[in-house]
């Protein structure tokens, strides 16, 4: 046989496939892929038999394996068969009506100014917490409406730039405008007694009162006590030593200053006296001796020559 001039054919090939060879193939192809996509386990028309075949509940079809049910969900019987009833079940449906939505009404309020206030600086006599007091006046605040009140974050507010250390009081009330005050962010004490509101009615004045809880205070830094076997530095030597409490008084010195001796006449002939020492102030009882006196205070020893001592004569 001829196989070199055979159309479409090649020497050692199969040849060429048939049309049912090709339509097998496809159908092959297709149901892998729907394996893949589509879960048939949660079809609701999908049924298996007691011969081990599989049936369509919507068309009535027999099918011999899975990928056969999964080409015939994709065919045009069976999605005619869908939109149909899909048709069906919605004329027989009662027709349900939407939930309504609760509608919030709005009020709109005409802003007339901000109210009047005054805030009072206190501090607890008993416990030392420092409180802020205020006092809104609403006199012409809305039928039915209250004060209501909050506190913000300073990175909750776009008007300033936000800084750790403060926080704001908001307060408002229609028609009034919202009004903030800013207060140290420190945490408030929100015990029953440390923070209390009150709306009167009558005069139209809002009161609001908190407490800043007490910061712990810092211990004061105490001296380390030096490890067993280490001796302590001495003391620096800052001056004499704090003075014994005495019950005489110390003596005054005397009127016009101490008077000194006067010195010797000096010459080749005469004898230099020793140098005398100044005189020294009694000390008061209860006082500390003086100390020696340093070197550089001594007065200067005496020197042969004109003001010193003459040799001693010669001996024969």
């Amino acid at each position: 046989m001829d196989f070199q001039h055979r159309a479409g054919g090649k020497t050692g090939s199969g040849g060429v496939a048939s049309a049912s060879e090709s339509n097998r193939d496809r159908r092959e192809r297709l149901r892998q892929l729907a394996l893949e996509t589509i879960d048939i386990n949660k079809d609701p028309y999908f049924m298996k038999n007691h011969l081990g075949s599989y049936e369509c509940k919507l068309c009535l079809t027999l099918h011999n394996n899975e990928g056969s049910y999964l080409a015939h969900t994709q065919g045009k019987k069976h999605q005619t068969n869908l939109a149909r009833r899909a048709a069906k079940e919605a004329k027989e449906a009662p027709a349900q009506p939407a939930p309504e939505k609760v509608k919030v009404e709005v009020k709109k309020f005409v802003k007339i100014g901000r109210p009047g206030y005054k805030v009072t600086k206190q501090r607890d006599p008993e416990s030392g917490q420092q409180s802020l007091l205020f006092q809104i006046d609403y006199p012409e605040i809305a039928e039915g409406i209250g004060p209501r009140h909050r506190f913000m974050s300073a990175y909750e507010q776009r008007i300033e730039p936000p800084d750790r250390r403060w926080q704001y009081l908001l307060i408002a009330a229609e028609p009034y405008e919202t009004i903030a005050f800013k207060v140290p962010s420190r945490e408030i004490d929100k015990a029953e007694s440390r923070f209390w509101t009150h709306w009167n009615r009558e005069t139209k004045q809002f009161f609001l009162q908190f407490h800043f809880k007490m910061e712990k205070a810092l211990p004061p830094p105490s001296c380390p006590v030096p490890p067993m076997g280490v001796k302590r530095p001495p003391p620096l030597m800052s001056g004499l030593g704090p003075r014994p409490p005495t019950s005489e008084p110390v003596p005054p010195p005397p009127p016009g200053g101490m008077h000194l001796p006067p010195l010797p006449p000096e010459g080749p002939g005469s004898a230099q006296m020793p140098p005398q020492m100044p005189p020294q102030m009694p000390h008061a009882p209860g006082m500390p001796p003086p100390g020696p006196v340093p070197p550089m205070m001594r007065p200067p020893l005496p020197t042969e020559g004109p003001g010193g001592m003459p040799p001693p004569p010669p001996t024969n």
